[in-house]
């Protein structure tokens, strides 16, 4: 019996929406930051999309932020508003803005805790 393991890549299609979806949002977010995130920093450290770009996994890193959970919720609240604005930015490049879903990008937190797991020992 011979297993084949199949590995689901991105397209380039997929590379460059997403690519510019990241940095239209960067944009977005950093200039509506004093006004909707309570002067929080907030980077859109990765997007990942569906096939058929409908669909958007944004990843959010933040800094000076009190309660990140909070601030996600508020993101979360409000990403009606958030894609209007991108429809705006990117109207002309696609077709369909894709519909997000946004989630705490912590692995910045991991790799920290790894080094510092590292130092002491």
């Amino acid at each position: 019996m011979v297993f084949t393991t199949f590995v689901l890549m991105d397209s380039t299609r997929q590379k460059k929406v997403a690519r510019l979806i990241q940095k239209e949002l960067a944009e977005i977010f950093l200039l509506q930051s004093k006004s909707l995130f309570e002067g929080a920093f907030i980077t859109v450290t990765t997007v990942r999309i569906s096939p058929d770009l409908s669909h958007a996994k944004v990843y959010l890193s933040f800094f000076k932020a009190e309660k990140p959970q909070k601030l996600l919720e508020h993101i979360t609240s409000i990403k009606r508003e958030i894609r209007g604005r991108l429809g705006d930015k990117v109207g002309k490049q696609l077709r369909i803005v894709p519909d997000f879903d946004f989630y705490i990008d912590d692995s910045l937190d991991y790799y920290e805790n790894i080094d510092r797991l590292l130092k002491t020992t």
